[in-house]
């Protein structure tokens, strides 16, 4: 037995009480009075309590308004021409009546209820705002659910995990971040079928995954954008040890972890909308159009307290998944409708000074939905986000890869963001769809009657534009594979068998493009040029709707270095080009086409000649560095790039295993000079034995043994 105590923060409300029992039991006993310390806002009560599982619930009186019930809507009546005209009349007054009669009772229903509200006390049943795990018990209402306490040696704990692979590996700078984002039911179900599909992330190349949130919502399926309890789990994905070995497995393998957040709004059943809705929300949304539940009042100060009580608990909420769950990043969702710049500052440093000073993943990436995306809601800017999403790359993208000529000058701004104001690479993340849009596949096929290979093509185009383009990128999970899915609210899994071994080969494309996504994400994490802030358009025609680009990073260490280069270039033209000249190169020399068997070109007179150029493709060249050609700059195709690793570790693991072999060698080879030695010296004693019995003097004999020069030091330490 030890003392525990429950605390809840509602400093308003008139009575609290607690609910108690065994996670066993099948009832609650008798409600347990708690309370107030009017010092610091809190309801307490403190039990003695034995090892165990508990339930627990809180009571209190509410503070929170309700909604009046709303008048029925005027029935429409549609005039029936099988009947005649008195009878269209009778029965449109007959149902003119009805609506009086139903209006008059919610009329009378709602006086009925403020006067209930006036005079009496109504108790609200609620789960624990900060409980860590919670029970629905088979059913959405809110009521009915419970908090879980899990008390063990005398307190509280989440769970049992340990973690094994903090500091395991070095983890991905930000500016080196390959987002891949998932949903975890439509993914694999649950974490555990995450983890056990880590081999897929890894062999993708991705160097954080951006899971979208996975804190408890109602119901069973959804995409948990209206979160009801900010500290617990969404229990459908799993438990709390198996999203942390998820996160830990992600670290394992260099992945960085980074976390949807929702925080501007909540579920309308959320605990603190009935305790005391206008302490913690908004009496009326901002916007009534762009509004998806109760939105939190971060301007809300309470001078009695010297606190903000709705950036008190979301703040406590980040803190506590980023201690409990070692994350490395936050995506903001809804960040415009949040509408508190000078909050979100607030945060951002603070949970950055906390993700340092944890010991383990010092870098973290916070990044905002901001729909208009602007420079001016970067750090690098002033604004309180490291990145956002840009927003304004997809649509730009998007239009480029129908039938219609894109605007080239558009285009840039988005490929090169800053042309917009934006200053570093972390400042955006660009993608060609998120889980608000259907994968480019899809929208091809819908939209511009664009199948198999024609749309594939322009997928991969639109990727590789994505990859060469200044800032992060992201990739929605399933597009890699061809994923045909719509986007949906409801179950959408990613069908795996589209890259499986069939027997008649006709996922082939599928394949392709999976392989594709694969050698695209290796050059973006090999070549330096492609993570450096340096972007220049070399070639541009808008009648042939060519557009031609420069990434390079000049070389720091090595003079004789002349850096990485990488040359992209797009055709958006309805046909193909058989031939086609491509000006103002940067470099002359040899040049390498990427994914395309390093095929050799050489440019002369700045000048590059491509052939068999076709209709929306884009090719990438890198350019040969005659003096300084490592694998890490190289134009190396992935085949070859895997032929060598795998002998790099051969060669390796081959070195590993001689070193005890040479050592035990070296030991033998020392035993037996040792013996040689020793021998040798027993010799030279017994001939000076001899020498002394002819009459040979004995200091000759010394002398005689000392001349010995090369072996005088070694063998008298055997003496």
């Amino acid at each position: 037995m030890a003392p525990y105590t429950f605390e809840l923060f509602a400093p308003y409300n008139k009575i609290a009480g607690l609910r108690l029992k065994n996670a066993n039991a099948r009832m609650f006993g008798l409600d347990i009075p708690m309370e107030l310390n009017e010092e610091d806002g809190y309801w307490r009560a403190t039990l003695d309590l034995p090892d165990g599982i508990y339930h627990y619930q809180y009571k209190v009186v509410t503070k929170s308004w309700f909604e009046p019930e709303p008048e029925p809507a005027v029935p429409e009546y549609n005039i029936d021409e099988t009947k005649t005209l008195e009878e269209n009349e009778q029965i449109r007054k007959d149902l003119q009546t009805k609506h009086d009669k139903q209006v008059e009772e919610v009329k009378e229903r709602n006086k009925k209820r403020e006067e209930e509200l006036t005079f009496t006390e109504v108790w609200y049943t609620f789960v624990d705002p900060y409980a860590t795990e919670v029970d629905e018990r088979g059913s959405d209402d809110s009521f009915r659910s419970v908090g879980v306490l899990i008390f063990k040696n005398g307190r509280k704990i989440v769970d049992e995990y340990e973690w094994k692979y903090d500091n395991h590996v070095p983890l991905a700078s930000n500016e080196k971040l390959i987002i891949y984002e998932i949903h975890i039911g439509d993914f694999e179900d649950k974490f555990v079928n995450v983890t056990a599909r880590m081999d897929y992330f890894v062999q993708l190349g991705i160097t954080a995954v951006e899971m979208m949130p996975v804190k408890e919502f109602p119901g069973q399926v959804g995409w948990g954008y209206t979160p009801r309890y900010h500290f617990a789990i969404q229990s459908t994905y799993g438990t709390t040890a198996e999203l942390k070995e998820m996160i830990d497995t992600f670290h394992k393998n260099g992945i960085r972890v980074i976390m949807d957040g929702v925080y501007n709004h909540c579920d309308v059943s959320a605990p603190y909308t009935a305790i005391d809705h206008d302490y913690w929300f908004l009496h009326d949304p901002k916007d009534p159009v762009w509004c998806w539940g109760p939105e939190w009042d971060y301007e809300k100060y309470d001078e009695k307290y010297k606190l903000w009580p709705a950036r008190k608990y979301i703040g406590e909420s980040i803190r506590y998944f980023i201690d409990e769950f070692h994350i490395d990043g936050i995506r903001f969702d809804a960040a415009t409708q949040i509408a508190n710049d000078k909050f979100l500052k607030i945060l951002v440093q603070q949970i950055k000074q906390q993700a340092r000073e944890r010991g383990f993943g010092t870098e973290f990436y916070c990044v905002g939905e901001y729909l208009p995306d602007k420079p001016e809601y970067v750090i690098s800017n002033g604004g309180p986000m490291d990145g956002v999403w840009h927003d304004r790359f997809y649509l730009k993208l998007r239009e480029s890869m129908s039938n219609e000529p894109p605007k080239l000058d558009e285009l840039k701004d988005v490929i090169d963001a800053r042309r917009q104001g934006y200053q570093n690479i972390t400042d955006v993340v660009n993608y060609q769809s998120n889980h608000d849009h259907n994968r480019l596949l899809v929208d091809l096929g819908k939209e511009y009657q664009l199948f198999d290979d024609e749309a594939f093509r322009r997928v991969r185009m639109a990727f590789a534009i994505q990859a060469t383009s200044f800032g992060l990128m992201m990739i929605w999970m399933g597009a890699e594979i061809g994923e045909y899915k719509e986007k949906t609210p409801g179950i959408a899994k990613i069908d795996w068998t589209l890259i499986e071994d069939r027997d008649d080969n006709s996922n082939a494309i599928n394949k392709k493009q999976l392989q594709y996504y694969k050698d695209v994400i290796n050059l973006r994490k090999l070549n330096l040029a492609l993570t450096s802030p340096n972007l220049e358009f070399i070639f541009e025609d808008e009648c042939d709707l060519i557009l031609a680009w420069h990434r390079w990073n000049p070389p720091i260490y090595d003079t004789h270095n002349q850096g990485d280069h990488v040359i992209i270039i797009c055709n958006w033209a309805p046909i193909t080009y058989e031939k086609y000249e491509i000006l103002n190169i940067p470099r002359n020399g040899r040049w390498y086409e990427w994914l395309n068997n390093d095929e050799e070109y050489i440019v002369e007179n700045n000048k590059l000649i491509i052939e068999d150029f076709k209709d929306h493709s884009v090719k990438i060249f890198v350019y040969q560095n005659s003096s300084f050609f490592p694998i890490s700059n190289t134009t190396i195709s992935t085949d070859r790039k895997h032929f060598i690793i795998i002998h790099s570790k051969i060669i390796s693991i081959i070195g590993i295993l001689l070193i005890p072999i040479i050592l035990i060698c070296l030991i033998i080879i020392y035993y037996f000079y040792k013996q040689y030695l020793k021998n040798k010296y027993h010799q030279e004693t017994e001939r000076c034995i001899i020498l002394d019995n002819e009459q040979i003097s004995s200091i000759d004999c010394q002398s005689n043994i000392q001349t010995n020069e090369n072996d005088s030091t070694i063998k008298y330490q055997f003496m």
